[in-house]
Protein backbone atom coordinates (compact mmCIF):
# COMPACT_ATOMS: atom_id res chain seq x y z
CA UNK A 1 0.00 0.00 0.00
CA UNK A 2 2.84 2.41 0.81
CA UNK A 3 4.37 1.80 -2.62
CA UNK A 4 1.06 2.63 -4.32
CA UNK A 5 0.84 5.87 -2.34
CA UNK A 6 4.34 6.71 -3.57
CA UNK A 7 3.22 5.98 -7.14
CA UNK A 8 0.22 8.32 -6.76
CA UNK A 9 2.48 11.10 -5.49
CA UNK A 10 4.88 10.55 -8.39
CA UNK A 11 1.94 10.62 -10.83
CA UNK A 12 0.79 13.95 -9.39
CA UNK A 13 4.30 15.38 -9.69
CA UNK A 14 4.55 14.16 -13.28
CA UNK A 15 1.14 15.52 -14.27
CA UNK A 16 1.96 18.97 -12.89
CA UNK A 17 5.56 19.31 -14.06
CA UNK A 18 5.30 17.72 -17.52
CA UNK A 19 3.49 20.77 -18.91
CA UNK A 20 4.65 23.60 -16.71
CA UNK A 21 8.15 24.63 -17.88
CA UNK A 22 9.86 23.40 -14.71
CA UNK A 23 11.19 19.95 -15.75
CA UNK A 24 9.21 16.80 -14.99
CA UNK A 25 12.24 14.51 -15.23
CA UNK A 26 14.21 16.81 -12.96
CA UNK A 27 11.43 16.82 -10.37
CA UNK A 28 11.05 13.03 -10.50
CA UNK A 29 14.81 12.61 -9.98
CA UNK A 30 14.67 14.96 -6.99
CA UNK A 31 11.53 13.37 -5.52
CA UNK A 32 13.23 9.98 -5.80
CA UNK A 33 15.83 11.23 -3.31
CA UNK A 34 13.10 11.48 -0.67
CA UNK A 35 10.47 9.04 -1.95
CA UNK A 36 12.21 6.00 -3.39
CA UNK A 37 10.13 3.19 -4.85
CA UNK A 38 10.89 -0.26 -3.49
CA UNK A 39 11.67 -1.65 -6.93
CA UNK A 40 14.61 -2.60 -9.10
CA UNK A 41 16.80 0.11 -10.61
CA UNK A 42 15.74 -1.04 -14.08
CA UNK A 43 12.05 -0.63 -13.23
CA UNK A 44 12.51 2.79 -11.63
CA UNK A 45 14.48 4.08 -14.63
CA UNK A 46 11.76 2.85 -16.96
CA UNK A 47 8.93 4.08 -14.70
CA UNK A 48 10.23 7.69 -14.61
CA UNK A 49 9.90 7.88 -18.41
CA UNK A 50 6.90 5.67 -19.23
CA UNK A 51 4.71 7.33 -16.56
CA UNK A 52 4.81 10.36 -18.86
CA UNK A 53 2.60 8.49 -21.33
CA UNK A 54 -0.35 9.33 -19.10
CA UNK A 55 0.41 13.00 -19.50
CA UNK A 56 0.81 12.59 -23.27
CA UNK A 57 -2.56 10.87 -23.60
CA UNK A 58 -4.09 13.93 -21.91
CA UNK A 59 -2.81 16.07 -24.80
CA UNK A 60 -4.26 13.65 -27.35
CA UNK A 61 -7.65 13.76 -25.62
CA UNK A 62 -7.77 17.56 -25.22
CA UNK A 63 -6.46 18.35 -28.72
CA UNK A 64 -7.91 15.44 -30.66
CA UNK A 65 -9.60 17.67 -33.24
CA UNK A 66 -6.30 19.43 -33.93
CA UNK A 67 -4.23 16.24 -33.99
CA UNK A 68 -6.31 13.66 -35.88
CA UNK A 69 -5.73 14.25 -39.62
CA UNK A 70 -8.72 12.32 -40.99
CA UNK A 71 -12.43 13.04 -41.24
CA UNK A 72 -14.84 15.09 -43.28
CA UNK A 73 -16.28 17.10 -40.40
CA UNK A 74 -14.62 20.52 -39.89
CA UNK A 75 -12.23 19.78 -42.75
CA UNK A 76 -11.46 23.26 -44.07
CA UNK A 77 -8.54 22.12 -46.23
CA UNK A 78 -9.36 18.71 -47.73
CA UNK A 79 -6.90 17.08 -50.10
CA UNK A 80 -9.70 16.59 -52.64
CA UNK A 81 -13.28 17.79 -52.85
CA UNK A 82 -14.60 14.26 -53.36
CA UNK A 83 -13.61 10.67 -52.62
CA UNK A 84 -11.01 9.58 -50.06
CA UNK A 85 -9.19 12.88 -50.39
CA UNK A 86 -12.17 14.67 -48.86
CA UNK A 87 -11.40 12.90 -45.56
CA UNK A 88 -7.76 14.00 -45.43
CA UNK A 89 -7.06 17.22 -43.50
CA UNK A 90 -4.05 18.71 -45.21
CA UNK A 91 -3.52 21.44 -42.61
CA UNK A 92 -3.15 18.85 -39.83
CA UNK A 93 -0.79 16.76 -41.95
CA UNK A 94 1.37 19.85 -42.52
CA UNK A 95 1.40 20.45 -38.76
CA UNK A 96 2.53 16.86 -38.13
CA UNK A 97 5.34 17.24 -40.69
CA UNK A 98 6.60 20.23 -38.71
CA UNK A 99 6.37 18.27 -35.46
CA UNK A 100 8.34 15.36 -36.91
CA UNK A 101 11.03 17.67 -38.28
CA UNK A 102 11.38 19.34 -34.88
CA UNK A 103 11.64 15.92 -33.20
CA UNK A 104 14.46 14.60 -35.41
CA UNK A 105 17.44 16.08 -33.49
CA UNK A 106 16.30 14.73 -30.12
CA UNK A 107 15.24 11.39 -31.61
CA UNK A 108 18.56 10.74 -33.36
CA UNK A 109 20.77 11.87 -30.48
CA UNK A 110 18.57 10.10 -27.93
CA UNK A 111 18.78 6.77 -29.73
CA UNK A 112 22.55 7.00 -30.09
CA UNK A 113 23.52 8.30 -26.66
CA UNK A 114 20.62 7.62 -24.25
CA UNK A 115 22.64 5.39 -21.90
CA UNK A 116 25.61 7.76 -21.90
CA UNK A 117 23.44 10.77 -21.02
CA UNK A 118 21.79 8.80 -18.21
CA UNK A 119 25.19 7.92 -16.77
CA UNK A 120 26.68 11.41 -17.07
CA UNK A 121 23.85 13.82 -16.35
CA UNK A 122 20.98 12.14 -14.46
CA UNK A 123 21.94 13.51 -11.05
CA UNK A 124 20.94 16.32 -8.70
CA UNK A 125 23.89 18.53 -9.71
CA UNK A 126 22.82 18.71 -13.36
CA UNK A 127 19.16 19.17 -12.41
CA UNK A 128 19.94 22.08 -10.08
CA UNK A 129 22.21 23.88 -12.54
CA UNK A 130 19.80 23.55 -15.47
CA UNK A 131 16.84 24.64 -13.35
CA UNK A 132 18.70 27.85 -12.56
CA UNK A 133 20.13 28.45 -16.04
CA UNK A 134 16.81 28.14 -17.85
CA UNK A 135 15.06 30.06 -15.07
CA UNK A 136 17.38 32.99 -15.84
CA UNK A 137 16.70 32.53 -19.57
CA UNK A 138 12.93 32.77 -19.00
CA UNK A 139 13.25 36.04 -17.09
CA UNK A 140 15.62 37.60 -19.65
CA UNK A 141 13.57 36.51 -22.66
CA UNK A 142 10.28 37.68 -21.18
CA UNK A 143 11.81 41.04 -20.22
CA UNK A 144 12.99 41.56 -23.80
CA UNK A 145 9.67 40.39 -25.23
CA UNK A 146 7.59 43.01 -23.38
CA UNK A 147 8.02 45.55 -26.15
CA UNK A 148 8.23 43.01 -28.95
CA UNK A 149 5.38 41.72 -31.06
CA UNK A 150 5.58 38.02 -32.00
CA UNK A 151 6.31 37.23 -35.64
CA UNK A 152 4.44 33.93 -35.58
CA UNK A 153 1.05 33.72 -33.87
CA UNK A 154 0.19 30.18 -34.97
CA UNK A 155 1.92 26.94 -35.90
CA UNK A 156 0.75 27.41 -39.49
CA UNK A 157 2.79 30.62 -39.75
CA UNK A 158 6.00 28.97 -38.54
CA UNK A 159 8.42 28.16 -41.41
CA UNK A 160 10.53 24.99 -41.30
CA UNK A 161 13.69 26.92 -40.37
CA UNK A 162 11.93 28.03 -37.16
CA UNK A 163 10.72 24.48 -36.53
CA UNK A 164 14.27 23.12 -36.84
CA UNK A 165 15.60 25.72 -34.39
CA UNK A 166 12.90 24.80 -31.86
CA UNK A 167 13.91 21.16 -32.33
CA UNK A 168 17.50 22.05 -31.42
CA UNK A 169 16.29 23.64 -28.18
CA UNK A 170 14.32 20.47 -27.43
CA UNK A 171 17.57 18.54 -27.87
CA UNK A 172 18.97 20.31 -24.80
CA UNK A 173 16.23 18.76 -22.67
CA UNK A 174 17.01 15.32 -24.08
CA UNK A 175 20.60 15.69 -22.87
CA UNK A 176 20.29 17.61 -19.59
CA UNK A 177 17.59 16.73 -17.01
CA UNK A 178 16.32 19.82 -15.27
CA UNK A 179 16.22 21.73 -18.54
CA UNK A 180 12.56 20.82 -19.13
CA UNK A 181 11.45 19.72 -22.59
CA UNK A 182 8.57 22.18 -22.52
CA UNK A 183 10.79 24.86 -20.96
CA UNK A 184 13.50 24.50 -23.58
CA UNK A 185 11.11 24.55 -26.54
CA UNK A 186 9.10 27.47 -25.15
CA UNK A 187 12.22 29.55 -24.45
CA UNK A 188 13.53 28.75 -27.92
CA UNK A 189 10.23 29.61 -29.56
CA UNK A 190 9.95 32.92 -27.68
CA UNK A 191 13.51 33.89 -28.68
CA UNK A 192 12.71 33.16 -32.32
CA UNK A 193 9.53 35.26 -32.19
CA UNK A 194 6.71 32.74 -31.66
CA UNK A 195 3.76 33.85 -29.51
CA UNK A 196 3.29 32.25 -26.08
CA UNK A 197 0.10 30.43 -27.05
CA UNK A 198 1.57 29.03 -30.28
CA UNK A 199 4.78 28.07 -28.45
CA UNK A 200 2.85 26.21 -25.74
CA UNK A 201 0.62 24.38 -28.23
CA UNK A 202 3.59 23.33 -30.38
CA UNK A 203 5.33 22.10 -27.22
CA UNK A 204 2.30 19.94 -26.39
CA UNK A 205 2.26 18.43 -29.88
CA UNK A 206 6.01 17.79 -29.86
CA UNK A 207 5.60 15.75 -26.68
CA UNK A 208 3.41 13.15 -28.39
CA UNK A 209 5.98 11.47 -30.71
CA UNK A 210 8.92 12.28 -28.42
CA UNK A 211 7.47 10.63 -25.33
CA UNK A 212 5.92 7.72 -27.19
CA UNK A 213 9.34 7.05 -28.71
CA UNK A 214 11.20 7.50 -25.42
CA UNK A 215 8.73 5.25 -23.61
CA UNK A 216 9.04 2.52 -26.23
CA UNK A 217 12.84 2.69 -25.98
CA UNK A 218 12.76 2.42 -22.17
CA UNK A 219 10.28 -0.48 -22.28
CA UNK A 220 12.43 -2.40 -24.77
CA UNK A 221 15.52 -1.87 -22.61
CA UNK A 222 13.63 -2.86 -19.46
CA UNK A 223 12.37 -6.14 -20.91
CA UNK A 224 15.79 -6.84 -22.43
CA UNK A 225 17.37 -6.46 -18.98
CA UNK A 226 14.63 -8.01 -16.82
CA UNK A 227 12.87 -10.39 -19.16
CA UNK A 228 9.42 -9.67 -17.75
CA UNK A 229 7.33 -7.34 -15.60
CA UNK A 230 5.64 -8.53 -12.43
CA UNK A 231 1.94 -7.99 -11.83
CA UNK A 232 2.70 -5.50 -9.07
CA UNK A 233 5.05 -3.54 -11.32
CA UNK A 234 2.41 -3.43 -14.07
CA UNK A 235 -0.22 -2.10 -11.65
CA UNK A 236 2.22 0.51 -10.32
CA UNK A 237 3.01 1.68 -13.85
CA UNK A 238 -0.64 1.88 -14.94
CA UNK A 239 -1.63 3.66 -11.72
CA UNK A 240 1.11 6.25 -12.18
CA UNK A 241 0.04 6.84 -15.79
CA UNK A 242 -3.63 7.20 -14.79
CA UNK A 243 -2.85 9.76 -12.10
CA UNK A 244 -0.55 11.67 -14.46
CA UNK A 245 -3.34 11.70 -17.07
CA UNK A 246 -5.95 13.17 -14.72
CA UNK A 247 -3.65 15.82 -13.29
CA UNK A 248 -2.37 16.74 -16.76
CA UNK A 249 -5.89 17.50 -17.99
CA UNK A 250 -6.25 20.11 -15.25
CA UNK A 251 -2.75 21.55 -15.64
CA UNK A 252 -2.93 21.95 -19.43
CA UNK A 253 -6.22 23.83 -19.15
CA UNK A 254 -4.77 26.01 -16.40
CA UNK A 255 -1.60 26.81 -18.38
CA UNK A 256 -3.40 27.78 -21.59
CA UNK A 257 -5.70 30.14 -19.65
CA UNK A 258 -2.79 31.52 -17.62
CA UNK A 259 -0.53 32.47 -20.54
CA UNK A 260 -3.30 34.42 -22.27
CA UNK A 261 -2.91 37.07 -19.56
CA UNK A 262 0.53 36.40 -18.04
CA UNK A 263 4.07 35.62 -19.13
CA UNK A 264 6.46 32.86 -18.01
CA UNK A 265 8.50 35.00 -15.59
CA UNK A 266 7.01 33.37 -12.49
CA UNK A 267 8.23 29.98 -13.71
CA UNK A 268 11.69 31.43 -14.17
CA UNK A 269 11.82 32.56 -10.55
CA UNK A 270 10.44 29.21 -9.38
CA UNK A 271 13.20 27.38 -11.24
CA UNK A 272 15.91 29.61 -9.77
CA UNK A 273 14.64 29.23 -6.20
CA UNK A 274 14.20 25.47 -6.52
CA UNK A 275 17.62 25.03 -8.12
CA UNK A 276 19.25 27.05 -5.33
CA UNK A 277 17.48 25.01 -2.64
CA UNK A 278 18.63 21.80 -4.29
CA UNK A 279 22.23 22.98 -4.38
CA UNK A 280 22.12 24.00 -0.72
CA UNK A 281 20.35 20.86 0.50
CA UNK A 282 22.45 18.30 -1.34
CA UNK A 283 25.60 20.36 -0.80
CA UNK A 284 25.09 20.13 2.95
CA UNK A 285 24.39 16.39 3.05
CA UNK A 286 26.98 15.41 0.43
Amino acid sequence: MIEFIKVIILGIVEGITEWLPVSSTGHLILVDEFLTLDASDEFKEMFEVVIQLGAIIAVVVLYWNKLFPFGRKNNEYPLRSEGIGAYIKTDIFKMWFKVLVACLPAAVIGLLFDDLFNELFYNWQTVAVMLIVFGVFFIIVEKKNKERKPQFNSIEQMPYCVVVMIGMFQLLAAVFPGTSRSGATIVGALIIGVSRVAAAEFTFYLAVPVMFGASLLKLVKFFAASGSMTGTEAVMLLLGMAVAFGVSILVIRFLMNYIKKHDFTVFGWYRIILGALVLVYFGLIA
